[in-house]
C-alpha cells in the first residue's frame, strides 16, 4: 500500500499499522470501552495496549481494514506520531481524590481542547497536569507541566521522561486555571516559534537557558 492509512501508523513488521483513539485523559464511557472491545473482536485486532500516555492502541490491523475500523469506533483520531500535542494526562484532583487540592480534570480538559492536535510544533508534546504535589500526573516529566497547592497552580516547562529524562523547570507559582491556559499558549508559542526541527522542549530549554525563556514568556 503506497499511502500510510487515516491515524495509523506502522509497525515493526513493517506490514501492520496501530492506532490510538483519542480518549481526553484517559477518561472511558461503558459505551466507549464495549465499541472497542466489539470492533476489536469484529476485526480480529490481535492487541488492545493501554499506552503511557493513558490511552488505548489498537495494534496489528491489516492497511484495508483501518478506514472501516475507525468507522466502527466512531471516535477521533489521537495524534500518536505527528509533530504536536500528543495528550493531556490528568490525575482525578479533586473530582473524587481525597488529596486533590485543585481541579486537574477541569484545567487537563480546557488544555486538552486547546493543544491537542491542533497546533504544528517542532517536535510532539505532552502535558501532565496533577492536582497536588504528589505530581501523579507527572507534569514534571512533561514538556508542560502543572500541579495543584492550596494557594493555586505550579507550572514547569520543559520536562522529558525519554531516554534523557529532565525535570522541567518550574516558570510560575499560586497560578488560577485561567493564567496557566494563558501561560500554556505563551509557552508553545515561543517555543513554536524559535525552537529547531524535531527539538524537544527539554533540548530547547537546555539550548538557550530557562531564564531567556521566561524572560520571553512572563
Amino acid at each position: 500500500m503506497s499511502e500510510t492509512p487515516k491515524g495509523a501508523f506502522i509497525q515493526r513488521d513493517k506490514k501492520t499499522f496501530a492506532i490510538v483513539p483519542r480518549t481526553p485523559m484517559g477518561l472511558i464511557t461503558p459505551d466507549i470501552m464495549e465499541n472497542i472491545a466489539q470492533t476489536a473482536r469484529k476485526h480480529n485486532i490481535p492487541i488492545i495496549k493501554i499506552t503511557s500516555g493513558h490511552r488505548l492502541a489498537l495494534v496489528g490491523m491489516e492497511p484495508e481494514i483501518v478506514d472501516e475500523v475507525w468507522a466502527d469506533l466512531g471516535l477521533d483520531v489521537g495524534p500518536a506520531v505527528e509533530l504536536c500535542v500528543h495528550y493531556v494526562q490528568a490525575c482525578p484532583g479533586t473530582a473524587v481524590c481525597k488529596y486533590g487540592m485543585q481541579d486537574s480534570l477541569g484545567l487537563g480538559g480546557e488544555l486538552e481542547k486547546l493543544f491537542v492536535g491542533s497546533i504544528d510544533l517542532p517536535a510532539k508534546a505532552k502535558i501532565g497536569i496533577s492536582g497536588c504535589p504528589n505530581n501523579c500526573g507527572e507534569g514534571l516529566v512533561r514538556d508542560f507541566g502543572a500541579f495543584g497547592k492550596k494557594s493555586g497552580w505550579t507550572v514547569s516547562f520543559g520536562g522529558n521522561s525519554g531516554r534523557k529524562p529532565r525535570i522541567g523547570d518550574v516558570i510560575a507559582e499560586e497560578l488560577s486555571s485561567e493564567e496557566v491556559v494563558a501561560l500554556a499558549k505563551k509557552c508553545f508559542e515561543y517555543y513554536g516559534a524559535n525552537a529547531k526541527k524535531r527539538e524537544r522542549t527539554s533540548k530547547f530549554i537546555e539550548r538557550i537557558g530557562i531564564e531567556e525563556f521566561k524572560k520571553a514568556i512572563l
